[in-house]
């Protein structure tokens, strides 16, 4: 793996003692954790939010889409920032940016303070999240050590959001929702301090002949239009409104720039040569389908728990916890194991085969559905399946990266998780409401018609990753790293 060896020489944390370095990872685990709660609790405080501050229904989207645009659009930059500065300057700042945000939401007396804080609160998660993968595989530049970093990170970064689900009930029905952000402050403080005592201060690659100023407003502006259009006018006009489609223009024009930009600047922010390589494309575009599919999926069947079985928000957190607690076993204790043993591909192409089982099964769930018959084993199977497949994808993302460039292949794999996620939830969504709308219409039972309508989202998710699943056979290809090490593994078990 290339983002191992060269960058050791250039990290004296990664030369030191063991205990050390997974100290480090468990700082840098509980940054993204508090990153990723912050994604569900929120949704789970929103009705006490719009009470409280006067928000319409309308408007009180934007208590989500402003942390998202803000996240989603400056994920890459905030990659890339982290090999020219160094991943733990952006880290730490990210940390700090995130932590002080959340106190100004937990303060805001106002919606359009709520919403101005949120937008800088994505700014601090994209800076924090967008450098942890990068700095894992230059924590851990051994096969065998940096599979089950990778696990853990992976648990944190795929489970986290169903513990969100039931920390978020947990604190607005106990307290407040003032205390959904006000929780980050401790925890947040407390990061910051470990995390520069811990984590060596790496020096980055610098702005050598300049900085590319124009290819990052382009890709920043890019991305912000490109996610405020999939969760704004896509999910409540249509895909076929003007506004969508002159949106979605300005999009792909922003991003035809910025590759224009990117190979012909003298010392371009994002290097193209990164794109040739093909495990690091497959992955990324593994990565958007398989988020589209299970974000999606999340939500929707957060819908269908709450809506058709009548689940209050903690009762949906515990419904989820299935899910959490075989995904974190996987992840942490035994995705190690498997990718060392038949390497990263198999283990990948395994576990999303298992959650495409799981969506189709999730398409029988009836409008009087019993938990433990129609829900719970689909929720075993996501979970066993993103146990096995999320780490191994993570590993296959960086494998082929070069040191240098390891916090933007980091970025990128966020930046394409986040698109992909938006992008799955405002189709998926509005799938199953022009299905539901157009069966009340036609007289049918409202809690039919709304089965009916996640049946069908729960459809889509699984031909979504039954694609990434095609991806995987076709286009990714073992590290030959990873294939040496499971036939070392092998010969030494057999011996």
């Amino acid at each position: 793996m290339h983002a191992t060896t060269d960058t050791l020489a250039e990290t004296p944390a990664t030369q030191g003692g063991g205990r050390s370095r997974w100290l480090a990872l468990y700082i840098l685990c509980a940054g993204m954790l508090m990153i990723v709660l912050d994604v569900t609790i929120v949704n789970v405080a929103l009705p006490a939010i719009q009470d409280d501050l006067g928000f319409t229904s309308a408007s009180l989207a934007w208590v989500v889409n402003a942390y998202l645009i803000a996240f989603g659009g400056l994920l890459l930059l905030a990659g890339r920032l982290g090999d020219l500065l160094g991943r733990r300057t952006i880290f730490v700042s990210g940390l700090l940016v995130f932590t002080v945000a959340s106190v100004l939401c937990g303060l805001a007396s106002s919606a359009e303070v709520l919403v101005a804080a949120r937008f800088l609160q994505g700014i601090g998660g994209a800076l924090t999240s967008a450098v942890i993968l990068g700095m894992i595989v230059t924590l851990f530049p051994e096969p065998r050590e940096q599979a089950k970093a990778i696990g853990v990170y992976a648990f944190v970064a795929s489970a986290g959001g169903s513990i969100g689900l039931l920390a978020g009930g947990v604190l607005t029905q106990a307290i407040s929702w003032h205390w959904i952000f006000f929780v980050n402050l401790p925890i947040g403080v407390a990061t910051v301090v470990v995390a520069l005592k811990v984590i060596e201060k790496d020096k980055g690659i610098g702005f050598g002949r300049g900085t590319d100023v124009p290819g990052a407003v382009l890709i920043t502006s890019a991305l912000m239009v490109g996610v405020f259009t999939i969760v704004k006018p896509a999910a409540e006009l249509g895909w076929t409104a003007p506004r969508t489609i002159a949106l979605s223009l300005l999009t792909l024009t922003l991003l035809a720039c910025f590759i224009v930009r990117e190979a012909t600047a003298a010392n371009p922010l994002v290097p193209l040569r990164i794109f040739k390589s093909r495990t690091l494309t497959g992955a990324n575009l593994i990565q958007a389908l398989s988020a589209a599919g299970m974000f999606g999926i999340f939500f929707l069947g957060s819908l269908y728990l709450q809506r058709v079985l009548g689940y209050d928000a903690l009762e949906i957190g515990l419904a989820f916890l299935p899910t959490t607690v075989v995904m974190g076993l996987l992840s942490v204790r035994y995705s190690e194991k498997l990718v060392m043993r038949f390497g990263a591909r198999r283990p990948l192409i395994g576990g999303l085969v298992l959650i495409a089982i799981g969506l189709a099964l999730f398409t029988q769930a009836p409008v009087n559905g019993n938990y433990f018959i129609h829900v719970m084993p689909v929720l075993l199977l996501l979970g066993l399946g993103g146990g096995v497949c999320f780490p191994a994808l993570m590993g296959l993302g960086m494998a082929d990266v070069k040191p240098e460039d390891a916090g933007l292949a980091s970025g990128l794999m966020g930046t394409t998780a986040e698109v992909g996620a938006a992008l799955g939830l405002a189709v998926l969504a509005t799938l199953a409401a022009t299905r539901t709308e157009s069966l009340a219409e036609a007289g049918k039972p409202t809690l039919d018609s709304l089965t009916s309508g996640y049946h069908l989202s729960f459809a889509i998710a699984g031909l979504l990753v039954a694609a990434a699943v095609v991806i995987a056979c076709t286009v990714m290809r073992p590290t030959r790293a990873t294939e040496t090490q499971a036939d070392t593994e092998a010969v030494l078990e057999a011996a």
